[in-house]
């Protein structure tokens, strides 16, 4: 656990990409197996260890330190793994700390109610950084800033191994990917990565800037929507059904009313969408209602019956067992139009192209499309070859520009990793006609770490009240914080007081120079939505 607990010590404090992943290939060429194959899993969020919950953690804490004092330690610290990691007052006696793999070796063959006898040996054994990675990893909030594709090419560099290998592989590896490392070494056979339903590296578009729109040839690309949902890969192949996201995370268990619609033999790259079953044909719901869907292991009938997903088909990988990528796009959009109307099926429907006579009516239709579950437009240059990354000038996005508004501070909560010490997610909200401010939103990125200091230290100098560790501040029309807050679009909510729910939330602009009293009403978001 020490080598382990001192990785993610410098991960989190390593802000550089390529440093954090020298720091993993260094850590995957100095540790022996299993304890770097657990490691990578807890890193990739492929580890689920059920036998720790949070829960469990606070009443083995408060069994060893008085409740109130540990409630206001963790007001203060404000991350849980951070507070039990210092505060724990171990008990001396014939204590070894643990390997990696033993920990997790152990966890998995327990029942839950042995969960806390083990818990409290290992704290016991462990110095403080140690206890932090322990409960980082039992809980799995690792929140080191890095993501499963960058542990992945971390394992490429030390391997000198292509990364696109091994996210094809990576379905087919079992943890504590032991096969993985013996060919990464040179010990070992390369893993078969061409089992049915493998996962096939996705190619992703580049943000199209000016200079890429004037130098664009309209006659050269294909244009589509681009749809507000998520990317995914529908495969089947012999018999075998799946439904990946972008990452290559299997996400077929929370949509089995899709996989049971895979009735073909090929790959499909497309978005996924919930629709309106009432409506002929696809109309498409809102994002947050595809949301209510997805993170879950299983989902009910109801939720099946009002939330019903599809997805709409832009790309084919592979058709009838022929292997598509390599040819352009333009043959592929034939094939997969061919496909789409050979055989109907119930949940994928064909992404249609568009035609623009000119650059400027391509700029008017991306900022006015007829679906507020239209984000842009997607340009795909004909001549294309389905590559993997983000190849320059292959692929292009254009998304309308985000709406913005100006929100008054109303809450803030200290974040987590090294942001536990600020005050960094914040509660926004805006005046109704009663002259109340009612939250429409929280964000907690797009601020610099000099503005992170000022806005934690406002929140500190003029808190009114406090809720565990959240903070209220002052919020009044002479008196607090405007924040100019953009987002990608507005959804009408049920569970949200104010009857809105925002896409994508960040932070645009600190309106320090602006009263509260200014700030935008809820009646223009209202407004907003209608429109």
């Amino acid at each position: 656990m020490k080598d382990f607990a001192a990785l993610l010590e410098r991960l989190v404090l390593t802000p550089s990409r390529n440093a954090k992943i020298r720091l993993l290939a260094e850590y995957f060429a100095a540790t022996p197996d299993p304890d770097r194959g657990y490691a990578l899993a807890a890193i990739t969020r492929d580890l689920d260890i059920r036998s720790v919950k949070p829960a469990m953690l606070r009443s083995l804490v408060h069994e060893r330190i008085d409740a109130e004092l540990f409630e206001i330690s963790y007001d203060y610290v404000g991350d849980l793994a951070e507070t039990i990691s210092l505060i724990w007052p171990a008990r001396p006696g014939p204590n070894r700390p643990p390997a990696l793999g033993e920990v997790i070796e152990t966890l998995n063959a327990a029942a839950r109610a042995d969960g806390p006898r083990l818990m409290a040996g290992w704290l016991d054994a462990m110095d403080a950084g140690e206890r932090w990675a322990l409960i980082k990893l039992v809980t799995g909030g690792l929140r080191i800033g890095v993501s499963a594709r960058l542990a992945k090419t971390a394992l490429a560099e030390f391997g000198g191994a292509p990364v696109t290998d091994i996210e094809e592989m990576w379905h087919a590896l079992a943890i504590p990917y032991t096969e993985l490392f013996a060919w990464l070494e040179g010990r070992g056979e390369k893993p078969d990565a061409t089992s049915p339903g493998y996962f096939r590296p996705v190619m992703l578009a580049c943000p199209l800037e000016e200079k890429d729109l004037d130098a664009l040839d309209l006659c050269a690309v294909a244009i589509e929507w681009k749809w507000d949902g998520i990317r995914v890969q529908a495969t089947s192949e012999a018999g075998v059904r799946r439904l990946y996201s972008r990452n290559g995370d299997d996400i077929g268990a929370a949509f089995p009313d899709v996989i049971e619609a895979l009735d073909f033999e090929g790959v499909i790259d497309g978005e996924l969408l919930v629709y309106d079953p009432d409506a002929t044909p696809f109309a498409v719901r809102p994002f947050s209602e595809l949301q209510k869907r997805l993170n879950r292991k299983s989902v009910d009938r109801k939720l099946l019956q009002s939330c019903p997903a599809f997805v709409r088909a832009y790309d084919a990988l592979s058709l009838d067992g022929e292997d598509l990528r390599a040819s352009p796009f333009s043959e592929r959009r034939r094939r997969l139009e061919v496909f789409a109307s050979r055989r109907p099926l119930a949940r994928i429907d064909l992404s249609p192209t568009l035609d623009f006579e000119d650059k400027d009516a391509l700029a008017a239709a991306r900022a006015a499309p007829p679906d507020d579950a239209i984000e842009g437009v997607m340009l795909k240059r004909l001549a294309s070859s389905y590559v993997p990354g983000r190849p320059k000038g292959e692929w292009w996005k254009w998304k309308r520009e985000p709406f913005l508004i100006d929100a008054v501070l109303m809450y803030a909560q200290r974040g987590h990793g090294k942001r536990s010490s600020f005050y960094s997610d914040y509660t926004f909200g805006v005046w109704t006609d009663e002259g109340a401010l009612t939250p429409v939103g929280k964000a907690y990125f797009g601020f610099t770490d000099e503005e992170l200091k000022r806005i934690d230290k406002f929140v500190r100098e003029n808190t009114t009240d406090r809720f565990g560790p959240v903070r209220q501040v002052v919020a009044e029309p002479g008196d607090g914080l405007v924040f100019e807050v953009a987002f990608e679009g507005l959804n009408a909510s049920p569970r949200h007081k104010s009857g809105v729910a925002m896409r994508f939330p960040r932070i645009n602009r600190i309106r320090w120079d602006k009263p509260p009293g200014e700030a935008d009403r809820l009646e223009a978001l209202k407004r907003l939505l209608q429109g």
